[in-house]
């Protein structure tokens, strides 16, 4: 490895490279990053660099926990250790003399850190090492792009929007043929990232695109699919448009999806566990252990792939989200779908998240939840056909998903599996800055409740 590091050094010397940017991840999954000189790089490189923890200790808006007890006012927020991950580099095609680079926070000695969303995903995976497994798995996101920019959109106080293109047109080639130009140049723009758009489409809604991205294994897909939220953000604004990952942003369209498609494969071997031609359906007994622990843990789960208090506007009846923990043969009702098919591509989808999730957080308990499922030897019930939201009400308590972040947030913070899968340390500042969330937005009033009370009552 010290080789490997000294001989990147020289080739980015020779290459006449005098800067890199390094980006690190924070709890809300927001990349916080900077500029370094390549003289700066290089000690960092071959040890640590540090990092004001604050990052790991603020919301979405740069305001600060009043209740975190791993870094907050009463630390004085002291520098953070984080290393880089040399293996991730890339050349944003506007900068293409300037590496960058992803990294994570570490402790001494280059312990894993109990806090960084990317470690905690280390861990997990980790986990699934031992067992004897590794994991294949993607994201595809839907996103709704505006003809506007971070002012405009401000100075309209987000209403009144323009979006890219009118009405609801889910898969349409006549608005992708219009905007041909845009789609190419999008795709071709990742492509370059080696992050590679698997497919593209217009979803039902006013300016609303999905993309679906390719799988690959281990930390990578989490990573790329961080980027790949930021980057497609600044592609737009670059264009004077905006693209917004909300999970519900309107009421009167559907929500936003951050759906995750997984399977195990066998490390000695490359050939999938979920798959057996002798079983029924093809499911092989470690795949029906799988769902059935993420059916079992989801609802405790739940916070760490709805994370937001907008999270749970989606989570409705009927809205193309699921509503409690179930499971079907390409179901699309249901929030865990079996995708069946050869040996290379069965798999499980997770339809719950939404493009607001924080991906290594979700990786981890998506993950985390079906290895405990395995471990348990845990039975998998029958699945549901038909449209799950009719059968909602009849199904058992501890498969209905809470309506709120509250809710959420107390549930994960009582699990047992949570702690013994992510660490006490992560779950108590994770249900901390979750709490924060929920204070904050009840601090204000909103449109709903001027609309309603300011008159009548």
């Amino acid at each position: 490895m010290p080789h490997m590091i000294e001989q990147k050094l020289k080739d980015l010397e020779a290459e006449g490279v005098n800067r890199v940017k390094i980006a690190l991840t924070d709890i809300d999954g927001v990349l916080r990053g900077k500029y370094f000189s390549l003289k700066k790089f290089k000690s960092m490189a071959r040890t640590t660099g540090r990092f004001c923890d604050c990052v790991l200790g603020w919301d979405c808006e740069d305001q600060l926990y009043d209740n975190a007890t791993f870094t907050g006012w009463h630390t004085a927020f002291p520098d953070a250790l984080f290393k880089i991950d040399l293996s991730t580099e890339r050349r944003m095609p506007e900068e293409a003399d300037v590496p960058f680079f992803l990294g994570e926070f570490v402790h001494q000695n280059d312990e894993l850190h109990p806090i960084c969303p990317r470690s905690l995903l280390q861990r997990v995976l980790k986990r699934a090492e031992d067992m004897g497994f590794g994991v294949r798995y993607s994201f595809e996101y839907e996103f709704f792009v505006f003809k506007e920019t971070p002012h405009s959109v401000r100075e309209k106080n987000y209403q009144d929007l323009t979006p890219l293109s009118p009405g609801m047109f889910g898969y349409s080639i006549l608005r992708s043929g219009w905007l041909s130009e845009l789609f190419n140049e999008y795709i071709e723009y990742f492509r370059k990232l080696d992050i590679e758009i698997e497919g593209l489409h217009c979803e039902t809604g006013p300016g609303v695109w999905e993309a679906a991205l390719h799988y690959d294994t281990g930390i990578i897909p989490a990573d790329k699919a961080n980027l790949f939220k930021t980057i497609s953000k600044a592609f737009f604004q670059k264009r004077d448009m905006i693209a917004t990952f909300m999970a519900k942003w309107s009421m009167d369209y559907p929500g936003q999806s951050g759906h995750m498609h997984l399977s195990l494969y066998d490390l000695k071997t490359g050939a999938s566990v979920f798959h057996d031609a002798d079983q029924p359906d093809c499911m092989s007994e470690l795949m029906r252990h799988y769902i059935a622990g993420v059916v079992k843990y989801l609802k405790s789960f739940l916070v760490m792939s709805a994370p937001t208090i907008n999270s749970y506007t989606r989570l409705t009846k009927g809205a193309w989200a699921p509503t409690s923990a179930t499971w079907g043969i390409d179901n699309r009702t249901t929030a865990l779908r079996a995708i069946l098919g050869g040996i290379n591509s069965q798999r499980m989808e997770f339809r719950v998240g939404a493009a607001d999730g924080n991906p290594y957080l979700t990786a981890a308990a998506v993950i985390g939840a079906g290895l405990k499922g395995i471990e348990e030897k845990l039975t998998l019930g029958d699945p549901i056909a038909g449209n799950a939201y009719e059968i909602q009400e009849s199904l058992p308590e501890e498969l209905q998903f809470p309506t709120n972040l509250r809710d959420a947030t107390a549930l994960f913070n009582q699990s047992k599996e949570a702690r013994d899968l992510f660490g006490d340390e992560f779950v108590d500042h994770f249900v901390s800055s979750r709490e924060w969330e929920v204070r904050e937005y009840e601090k204000f009033v909103t449109n709903w409740q001027l609309n309603r009370y300011f008159e009548i009552i």
